[in-house]
């Protein structure tokens, strides 16, 4: 095919009823892609090339946003699912006037760029979240919309309307063909989440070729099945179609909206539109020389921006930023009616913990302290509720499990959307994505159960949480063979390792009730990034040592029992339940005239923080060190070093009584004075 071939013309032809300026605002958008793709030699040129009209459409003449205050808490949000598309969305906040010189879109791809290849969150003003693992956006855009409906349920009041905004997402096939999406879907319809308006960019193309080789979906019943509005724009190039729709989705507030867009993969290239080669390769000079032809495009030179099409682009957006300013005159008048509550809700989206947070953290006694730490969080978690009400979440249908309630609140809900508990329903994948929303929209702070063995069904999520430095608290139960009869399928082993190899995930695993309650206030007080808080399902012992408790878990690992009097010559480092083993080996390992330390490790993340004077402190030069955990034993060997030991379990469980099954498996006080002494010499 040539430049006139009549594809590529029949297909230009459909933006020529469109004002010159407006033309050129948008394929403006669609030349910088394809220019940015071809000096970098890598990317996504095809589908930024498709939606260029449906990014002028949001940003000029729908979003409310503020390219001079990225941050303002009551904007609307927008997410692109499809991550690999990051020039669609470069190119656009560069011409909305948000802080990308022309120069970072130049620097695509390249290091320390503002343009990474995927967008990132908290790296370049106006992305919303980080995206590319397909399917992830979808439920992060549900989880703004849980974040904006419950903070308008518990801060809006009559007459005062500050917390009211839209939630847009741009999904693509793959995007669709992903899990998560159906999880997410599913949970939005549910929830009549009728704020969060979604397109689905219908180009039939994926890197393999057309779709129809892998999928044969009809997306438009799937949605409707979920309980969503379902919208048709036949040519993303009507811009008029496209304003309609998003008025026809803004008037149903009861559901959700799915606006089913046909799209042109690479739309305007010759001889690449609607081909596979459109999605992740750079065109080629030749075939960007033809495409900007059948443009019309005014210059050869890459990077161009025709003047009169940037400034549409600031007048255009500079009406969309008037909504910044109309909103801080309500403000100002709801902060003059409701003084407390707009002190609040301030304080909550700069995500500052209440100055009386602190106090409210329980302490146990030998009555109460000796339970399950599953147990003991579910009183520290009701205990803080009422002083933190920004803590808000639930469980993936394993709520009577994971204690995950907190008593006397409502449920989050379509006619309840002020509660803060949360039955996400077996949903992991979705529950970790949507916290991730949640977390990232502000006023929040999200958490979520479920058995840890199921944080595999999650850790997509949760990766991209660390990524990303959100907040979110998993609360993960049944953390061992020590769940017992449920068996092997329900019983982790690797699981702890695989999450403390995530960079910025913080894994807590508490050994009795006073380091759960300070396992909670360290999760709290973690604002960089993501908490996993791991329990058992069954009873431990208590230590009776709340104070040492408090200092030691935020250092990440302490001494709780020392050599009495002597100088260690074997030092036992354990977390969660088998600190109760380390503590009845040093007794047996006494008898045979061998000096034990014992050393809770609630977080190997945290004590990997500490000094150097204090890490070698609590773990002497020279002294042989025996770690003992019922789990995958690698995240232990750093600490053990040459001359250490590790007890753990590099099989799957059985199905039995948890005391049996630490027996056979070799989890026992006498393995690790066997193995110590073996240390000693």
């Amino acid at each position: 095919m040539s430049a006139a071939s009549p594809s590529a013309a029949a297909t230009a032809g459909s933006t020529a009823a469109l004002p010159e300026t407006v033309r050129l605002a948008i394929d403006t958008v669609r030349t910088l892609a394809m220019d940015a793709v071809q000096a970098a030699e890598s990317g996504h040129p095809g589908t930024p090339m498709a939606l260029a009209p449906l990014a002028y459409a949001l940003y000029a003449a729908h979003l409310r946003h503020d390219p001079a205050a990225p941050d303002w808490v009551d904007r609307d949000r927008f997410v692109l699912s499809v991550g690999h598309a990051s020039m669609l969305l470069y190119g656009t906040l560069h011409l909305a006037g948000y802080p990308l010189p022309l120069d970072e879109l130049r620097n695509f791809r390249q290091w320390e760029s503002l343009t990474p290849g995927h967008p990132e969150v908290h790296h370049t003003k106006g992305v919303e979240t980080t995206t590319g693992p397909l399917g992830q956006g979808v439920a992060n855009a549900v989880g703004f919309a849980v974040a904006e409906a419950h903070l308008a349920a518990t801060f809006n009041r009559p007459g005062h309307r500050v917390v009211d905004h839209y939630t847009y997402f741009v999904a693509g096939d793959g995007c669709l063909m992903e899990g998560i999406s159906h999880e997410a879907a599913s949970y939005a319809g549910h929830l009549k989440l009728g704020k969060l308006i979604g397109f689905f960019d219908d180009n039939g193309i994926t890197i393999d070729g057309s779709t129809s080789l892998t999928c044969s979906d009809d997306a438009a019943q799937r949605f409707a099945a979920y309980g969503w509005q379902v919208l048709h724009v036949a040519d993303v190039n009507d811009l008029a179609a496209i304003d309609a729709a998003i008025a026809e989705a803004k008037a149903d507030t009861q559901r959700p909206t799915l606006i089913i867009t046909k799209t042109h993969i690479g739309f305007g290239s010759p001889n690449r539109q609607d081909t596979a080669k459109a999605h992740g390769e750079p065109l080629g000079k030749d075939e960007i020389a033809l495409t900007k032809a059948a443009y019309g495009w005014p210059s050869s030179e890459p990077f161009f921006v025709p003047d009169v099409a940037a400034a549409h682009w600031r007048e255009r957006v500079a009406e969309r930023a008037a909504s910044h300013a109309e909103w801080q005159r309500r403000f100002a008048a709801y902060r003059a009616a409701h003084p407390e509550l707009a002190a609040e809700f301030e304080r909550r989206m700069r995500g500052e913990l209440p100055a009386t947070l602190d106090a409210s953290f329980p302490t146990f006694d030998a009555k109460s302290g000796n339970v399950a730490s599953r147990a003991a969080s579910g009183v520290v978690l009701n205990a803080i509720a009422p002083v933190l009400p920004a803590l808000i979440g639930g469980s993936a249908d394993l709520t009577g499990s994971n204690l995950t309630m907190v008593k006397g609140a409502p449920a989050f809900g379509a006619a309840t959307p002020e509660g803060r508990n949360f039955h996400f329903g077996i949903r992991e994948h979705a529950m970790g994505a949507i916290m991730n929303g949640m977390g990232l929209h502000g006023g929040v702070v999200p958490y979520g159960g479920t058995f840890l063995v199921f944080s595999d069904y999650m850790r997509p999520a949760i990766r991209l949480a660390g990524l990303m430095g959100v907040q979110a608290i998993y609360v993960f139960t049944h953390d061992s063979i020590g769940l017992g009869e449920d068996g092997p399928t329900h019983q982790p082993v690797e699981h702890l390792t695989a999450l403390r190899c995530i960079p910025n995930l913080l894994v807590l695993r508490p050994a009795d009730a006073d380091e759960v309650s300070e396992a909670w206030r360290t999760a709290l007080h973690h604002r960089s990034g993501p908490s996993a808080i791991v329990l058992t399902r069954q009873k431990l012992s208590y230590f009776g040592e709340p104070a040492r408790a408090r200092s030691g878990v935020k250092q990440g690992a302490y001494i709780v029992a020392d050599a009495a009097g002597h100088v260690p010559n074997v030092v036992l480092m354990a977390s969660g339940s088998e600190v109760e083993i380390a503590l009845a080996a040093r007794e047996k390992l006494s008898g045979h005239g061998v000096h034990a330390r014992v050393v809770s490790c609630t977080s190997l993340e945290l004590f990997a923080q500490q000094p150097v004077e204090y890490r070698n402190h609590v773990l002497p030069a020279g002294v042989p060190r025996v770690a003992v955990e019922a789990a995958h034993p690698m995240s232990w060997y750093r600490w053990v070093g040459d001359t250490g030991a590790v007890v753990g379990i590099e099989t799957f469980g059985a199905s039995a009584p948890y005391q049996v099954l630490y027996e056979k498996y070799g989890i026992t006080a006498d393995k690790v004075v066997e193995t110590a002494r073996g240390l000693v010499r």
